[in-house]
């Protein structure tokens, strides 16, 4: 983020004068794959400050431990126990898996998707009379797959709200990197080999995500007076993008988010703290999170001893992380609004609100207050998406408090 931000501020990274604060929102932005823009990136910067930014997409989304360990292995030709240990916690690897050999497939696959997008994203913008159709294309494919939502074009995708191609292309390179490179490996596997069976965590990720992607369009397609108003065909794709866009925490938009109804902006206030799911490019507390407090709330209603979902049990060590993560995730986002109502009084509390989910998911939707924002406000925006990147529980693991000692374990006597 700060070797971006360095680069952002070159004389001849940008054109025109920006601000060292929005340079710096910009590379946070950009790394942690939100999206969220205080200024116009396919205006206010040059070839080589796009450059720049669709660099540090590529590095947010794959992941630095994926690059790195790539970088390693194409030197020495393997990983140190060290890094294999690491890199089989950071993707939450099965044992059954080697993380020399899922790393190799990752980086792949990320080249052979975000190759075959940009070819169609090409063909889409040249047919459409757009400028610079291969770099845009490039560009745009880059930022989909890697769920960064950045765009070269001033109002996202909104131009292209009924164009039915570019919606599949962006919708299929969003989908699978925020489903995850895990669940793409086990699918693969089962498509390749005699007997077929998916893994629990594949299996709740695909229904978890298609239970979104299909209950988001409907209400969205129903619901949304702006949205009703388009012809069949739009409005379908405009409900479904939305939706897409949220769940997968991608960030564009076909429609202006501002002028989304209360009620719309209600299915987006929960769709986007889920997010996408683990080991993929997108942000959020995971649809896996969502399933494990999911159970909770079932066992609990049915007076279970075990939690389950789908039938199986679900490790303690996972309930706690989840549970952990939504709280945390509630104690950011109270603060946040607290501290951006003192900061930037003059924005309404659904702004606000949505602003702040938007960061903290990663998404980089917005209800056009980010450009707007105090330079107080921004870092405060920054914060949150450095959190949403690293993991809200990551991030509250590194600025926790010592944990208690024995003394203080032995006073536990609680009176009620």
């Amino acid at each position: 983020m700060l070797a971006g931000w360095l680069l952002l501020s070159l004389p001849f990274g940008h054109e025109g004068t920006v601000a060292a604060i929005d340079n710096f929102f910009i590379a946070v932005s950009a790394v942690s794959t939100t999206g969220l823009v205080t200024v116009d990136p396919g205006s206010n910067y040059s070839f080589f400050g796009e450059l720049i930014i669709l660099l540090l997409i590529q590095v947010g989304g794959v992941g630095y431990m994926t690059i790195g360990s790539f970088a390693v292995m194409a030197t020495a030709h393997k990983l140190s126990p060290l890094r294999e240990k690491m890199t089989r916690a950071a993707f939450a690897l099965p044992k059954d898996l080697k993380p020399g050999h899922f790393i190799l497939t990752v980086v792949i696959f990320t080249l052979v998707c975000e190759a075959i997008g940009a070819l169609a994203l090409y063909f889409i913008f040249s047919s459409a009379g757009q400028e610079d159709a291969i770099w845009s294309a490039i560009f745009h494919a880059v930022s989909a797959f890697c769920t960064a939502g950045f765009s070269l074009n001033p109002n996202s995708f909104e131009a292209y709200s009924g164009n039915v191609g570019l919606n599949v292309v962006i919708s299929v390179l969003s989908l699978l990197g925020a489903m995850g490179f895990l669940v793409i490996h086990d699918v693969w596997r089962n498509f390749t080999s005699a007997a077929f069976h998916l893994g629990f965590t594949t299996k709740v990720i695909l229904r978890i995500t298609g239970a979104f992607l299909f209950i988001g369009t409907l209400v969205l397609f129903v619901a949304d007076p702006g949205i009703s108003a388009l012809q069949p065909t739009e409005r379908l794709l405009a409900a479904f993008f939305q939706t897409m866009t949220a769940t997968t925490t991608v960030g564009f938009n076909t429609v202006p988010i501002g002028a989304l109804s209360m009620s719309v902006l209600m299915v987006l206030f929960v769709l986007m703290p889920v997010g996408a799911s683990p080991s993929g490019t997108g942000g959020g507390l995971k649809t896996t999170t969502f399933a494990a407090l999911l159970a909770i709330m079932r066992s609990t209603l049915k007076q279970r001893s075990r939690v389950r979902f789908f039938k199986r049990s679900i490790a303690a060590s996972r309930l706690q992380a989840a549970g952990a993560s939504a709280v945390y995730f509630i104690v950011l986002l109270a603060v946040a609004v607290f501290l951006l109502g003192l900061t930037d009084p003059q924005f309404t509390f659904d702004r606000v609100v949505f602003e702040v989910i938007s960061a903290l998911g990663t998404v980089g939707l917005s209800m056009g207050i980010s450009g707007d924002l105090s330079s107080l406000g921004k870092l405060i925006i920054i914060v949150l998406m450095t959190a949403g990147r690293v993991g809200i529980l990551t991030f509250g693991i590194a600025i926790a408090m010592h944990d208690e000692t024995r003394a203080e374990e032995e006073d536990n006597e609680l009176l009620i």
